[in-house]
């Protein structure tokens, strides 16, 4: 299965992962949940950018390592009552990823760049999915299965102390 990936590089920070990276953990998230290749934008932003979408959707004014938006089919495609073969896109949704904050963090809880890239990139495609951190239930159910994934790319559970 190969996810297709639009990579959007609007970051002047040059410590990013490949695109063959970012696939290959997207890759791993639908396999791990049966599903089929998708369509994913991964957009890489810096902080004037993260910050602004942060506030403008989620009311918070400061920029954030991962912003997921889930492409919602449009009304029209989404009624059942045509007779038209109507095919509605693969497309899951776009991630945002905020560079400096990933590579922060990643300093401060003394992580592998890339392995933090990873786990941010498996977290945001499980958002897509449907999968959310607000309740303990939710969060522990989520956690597990970022840990799974994350297992199978040989990265250490992200949530162990470091």
């Amino acid at each position: 299965m190969s996810t297709i990936v639009d990579l959007q590089i609007a970051t002047t920070s040059t410590v990013i992962p490949t695109k063959d990276k970012i696939q290959l953990w997207l890759n791993t998230v639908l396999t791990h949940q049966n599903l089929t290749a998708q369509e994913i934008t991964v957009r890489l932003v810096d902080i004037e950018e993260s910050q602004a979408l942060n506030l403008d959707y989620r009311g918070k004014d400061k920029p954030t390592n991962i912003l997921s938006f889930p492409f919602e089919v449009p009304e029209v495609l989404s009624r059942q009552d045509t007779n038209e073969d109507i095919k509605i896109p693969s497309l899951l949704g776009d991630l945002v990823v905020c560079s400096q904050v990933v590579e922060a963090e990643a300093k401060l809880q003394n992580k592998q760049n890339l392995d933090h890239w990873a786990h941010m990139i498996v977290h945001g495609c499980l958002h897509l999915l449907g999968y959310d951190h607000i309740e303990d239930t939710e969060a522990n159910e989520m956690e597990a299965l970022e840990i799974a994934i994350l297992k199978q790319l040989s990265i250490d559970d992200p949530y162990q102390d470091h």
